[in-house]
C-alpha cells in the first residue's frame, strides 16, 4: 500500500474543509516526492527561461527601444525581465495539464476515486505541488538575471510583492492547464494543448516588446491581457519601469497591481470550478 493510499484511508472523517486541506496536502506531498525523485522535470523546466535570457538580453538587448531608456542593453535588461518571469510560471500550465494526464491515463485517478477523499483535493495538490515547483524555478532564475544585469529599485517588500503575483499567476494558469489534462486523452495532446495558445498570449504583450509599438487593435488585446497586467505590476513593483515611460490608458495599465490581483483570482475561480466538475464527470 503506497503512503498517499494508507495515509487517507487512516484519516478520520471531520469537517469538509478539514478534511479537503488534509487530502489536498497529502496528494501534493505525493507529487513533490515524485518530482525530487526525477530532478530532469526542473532541469529541463530551467532551461527555457534561461535561454529567452540569455537570447532576448544579449541578441535583441541593443535593438528594441525602449521609451524611457532608448536602445541601452541594460534598460532592455530590467524591463524584459518582469515579461520572462511572467512567461516562465504560466509555460508551467503544460507541465500540469500533461501530469494530470498522465495520472489519468495510468488510471492513478480511478484509484484515487476509489478512497475516501474529497473529489477536489486531486486537482489542489497537483496544482499546490506545481506551485512549489514554480517557486524553484523562479528562484533559480531571478539568480540568472541579477548574472545577466538586473536590478531591482524598490524596497525588499515590492519585491516580494511581486513575485507573489507572479505566483498567483502561475497558480490560476496551472488550474487552466488541470481543465486541459482532464479534456484531452494523452500527456503528448495536454503539452501541446498547454502552449499553443500561450504563445500568442505571451507574445501579443507587454512582455518583449512596448506594446506602443504594435498595432492599434494589438495595442488594445496587450493592454487587457492579463499577462500583460501582471507583467507591468512587476515592473513598477521591482522599479524596473524607466523614467517617462509613457503608462497607455487602458485600466489595467493604470492599475496593474490591482488588475492582475482580480484577473488571478477570477481565473481560479471559473477554471477550479470547470475543472473540479470535469474530474467529477471523468471518474464517475
Amino acid at each position: 500500500m503506497s503512503p498517499v493510499t494508507a495515509a487517507v484511508r487512516v484519516a478520520a472523517p471531520g469537517n469538509p474543509v478539514t478534511q479537503s486541506i488534509r487530502d489536498s496536502l497529502i496528494v501534493a506531498k505525493r507529487n513533490l516526492i515524485r518530482m525530487a525523485r526525477i530532478p530532469e522535470i526542473l532541469i529541463f523546466g530551467l532551461i527555457q527561461p534561461i535561454m529567452f535570457v540569455v537570447l532576448f538580453s544579449y541578441v535583441f538587448g541593443g535593438s528594441i527601444n525602449v521609451p524611457g531608456a532608448g536602445l541601452s542593453p541594460s534598460g532592455y535588461r530590467e524591463f524584459l525581465m518582469a515579461g520572462i518571469f511572467a512567461q516562465t510560471v504560466t509555460f508551467a500550465t503544460a507541465g500540469a495539464g500533461a501530469g494530470i494526464a498522465e495520472d489519468m491515463h495510468k488510471g492513478l485517478i480511478d484509484r484515487f476515486r476509489s478512497l475516501p477523499m474529497a473529489r477536489g483535493a486531486v486537482l489542489t495538490g497537483r496544482t499546490l505541488a506545481d506551485l512549489v515547483q514554480t517557486a524553484l524555478t523562479l528562484l533559480v532564475l531571478a539568480a540568472v538575471a541579477v548574472l545577466v544585469g538586473w536590478r531591482t529599485h524598490e524596497n525588499f517588500g515590492k519585491v516580494l510583492a511581486g513575485f507573489g503575483l507572479l505566483l498567483l499567476l502561475g497558480y490560476a494558469f496551472s488550474w487552466i492547464g488541470a481543465l486541459i489534462g482532464l479534456s484531452v486523452r494523452t500527456p503528448e495532446a495536454a503539452t501541446s494543448g498547454g502552449l499553443i495558445w500561450l504563445f500568442p498570449l505571451t507574445f501579443i504583450s507587454n512582455a518583449f516588446v512596448p506594446a506602443e509599438n504594435m498595432p492599434s487593435f494589438l495595442q488594445t488585446l496587450a493592454n487587457w491581457n492579463p499577462f500583460s497586467a501582471t507583467v507591468q505590476a512587476c515592473r513598477q513593483l521591482f522599479g524596473n519601469l524607466p523614467a517617462g515611460y509613457p503608462v497607455p490608458d487602458a485600466w489595467p495599465m493604470q492599475h496593474p497591481v490591482w488588475a492582475s490581483l482580480i484577473y488571478s483570482v477570477l481565473i481560479i475561480v471559473i477554471f477550479r470550478t470547470l475543472a473540479v466538475r470535469k474530474y467529477r464527470s471523468a471518474t464517475a
